[in-house]
């Protein structure tokens, strides 16, 4: 972001990885999808358009986001601006919006198409001459990368680019014969994390540790879920984060089982559980942290057991996360421990190996345990490799996330277990040998959450 202030400097503790995030960065990533593209195929084009600007209400915008995939090419933020790559010619093209006074003093300064060189591209111009060049770029070559359906109106765009090239064909020119989603080389980029976006990671999640400490100290009985969520946002944002990396989710009760809970209006009484969901995003990556505590009193005899054990089956799953494992390996440990939890508490009934069996246990863990983690929150990826679960490889970023949630309208189980919802969440790095927690230290074990909540 631009503007006529210096920047506050950070605390120490947070370090600023945006620093790490040089030209020279988007250039490797955007040297190694072109030789992936021109392996695939030599006589190839990406076509990768920025994210849109999305109506919030009347003629006000919802705060711009651009494209994960755009900015892990480009590093550039701005809007209505389109990245175009030859493999043949290993050339980088950038179409941004111009320069404009008059638009510059209500919507702050544009890098235009000197900028838009500074950053790395080879060539620039501006967006109005994306119709008129396109079709010339796209000419005499077989294959085109571009994701179909993301939006409608680019999709009309580029292949009434393609209609123009096939009208050229007198001339001996060639049209493209196919289109192949981009993501099939560039996710599979992303899924690995090089040391510049692990550092990042790892700076988000000291943000967001922060974060679930002060909501641990400060919320009171009586005090309502919003208030919990402005303490969160208002630490994320002091620590230079841009965004929250989704929508919080800080559900008290019977909102706790509730698994995307986003009202966060309801008050909080003592006694009640508090399951907070939330993460920062610093630099663009994603921090996604789930911790659950009581309020104003400690844990009860029957909160307490569904804590110890969801705790349980989250420690044995983050042991279980290392190179050759698979989230399905980690799901089904963590099923099995919970599981057999239920059984011992008279929650479920019946032979564990035959619940499993007929996902009885999703009456109370209805969801997966893992998710990747990166630019987006439930990031880039493909889960399955020749349709079988894809084995862990150093660099890579999942979450662990198991849950228990009882209704609170479940009259099959006693009244003491109805309404509660647990869920605990870490981030984790896969590595040659011992997984690293990125959000490591943030209170976790009974007696850590104990004395957070009563400082």
């Amino acid at each position: 972001m631009t503007g006529v202030a210096s920047p506050q400097p950070r605390p120490a503790r947070f370090p600023f990885a945006m620093c790490t995030h040089h030209s020279e960065t988007f250039a490797r990533r955007r040297s190694a999808f072109l030789d992936a593209m021109a392996v695939a195929s030599p006589s190839s084009v990406a076509v990768l358009p920025a994210a849109p600007v999305f109506v919030r209400n009347n003629d006000v915008d919802h705060e711009y986001r651009q494209d994960s995939d755009f900015f892990y090419l480009t590093g550039f933020d701005e809007p209505e601006s389109v990245l175009v790559l030859d493999a043949q010619d290993r050339k980088a093209t950038l179409f941004v919006r111009p320069r404009d006074k008059d638009r510059e003093v209500w919507d702050g300064p544009r890098a235009g198409v000197d900028g838009a060189k500074a950053l790395g591209a080879d060539e620039a111009f501006v967006v109005s001459e994306l119709d008129e060049k396109l079709p010339t770029m796209l000419q005499d070559k077989r294959r085109v990368y571009y994701r179909l359906g993301a939006s409608r109106r680019f999709d009309d765009r580029l292949l009434g680019a393609i209609d123009r090239v096939k009208g050229r064909q007198r001339l001996g020119h060639t049209a493209p014969t196919e289109i192949v989603d981009p993501g099939a080389v560039l996710h599979e980029m992303r899924l690995r994390k090089s040391p510049v976006e692990i550092e990042t990671m790892r700076t988000a999640a000291h943000i967001t540790r922060e974060a679930h400490e002060l909501a641990m100290r400060r919320t009171r009985p009586g005090m309502h879920e919003y208030e919990v969520e402005a303490l969160l946002l208002d630490t994320f944002r002091r620590h230079g984060s841009e965004r929250p990396a989704y929508g919080s989710i800080v559900g008290s009760g019977p909102n706790a089982c509730v698994l995307h809970y986003r009202k966060n209006d309801r008050r909080i009484d003592g006694g009640e559980l508090l399951l907070i969901d939330a993460g920062c995003e610093f630099g663009y990556y994603a921090s996604d942290v789930t911790r659950t505590f009581p309020v104003g009193r400690d844990f009860s005899r029957e909160q307490q057991a569904i804590y110890e054990l969801v705790l349980h089956a989250q420690e044995e799953g983050i042991a279980a996360t290392r190179p050759g494992a698979t989230l399905d390996e980690i799901h089904r440990l963590d099923v099995d421990i919970i599981t057999r939890g239920l059984v011992g508490f008279g929650l479920l009934t019946g032979d564990v190996k035959e619940l499993i069996e007929k996902e009885t246990y999703k009456r109370f863990f209805m969801h997966r345990t893992s998710h990747w983690l990166g630019m987006d929150v439930h990031d880039v990826g493909a889960y399955f490799e020749s349709g079988k679960p894809r084995r862990l490889e150093p660099g890579m970023v999942l979450t662990v996330e198991p849950g228990i949630y009882i209704a609170p309208d479940d009259d099959s189980v006693p009244p003491q277990w109805r309404g509660i919802g647990v869920r605990i969440e870490d981030d984790v790095l896969v590595t040659t040998a011992e997984p690293e927690v990125l959000t490591a230290g943030i209170p976790k074990t009974v007696d850590e959450v104990r004395r957070a909540c009563a400082t």
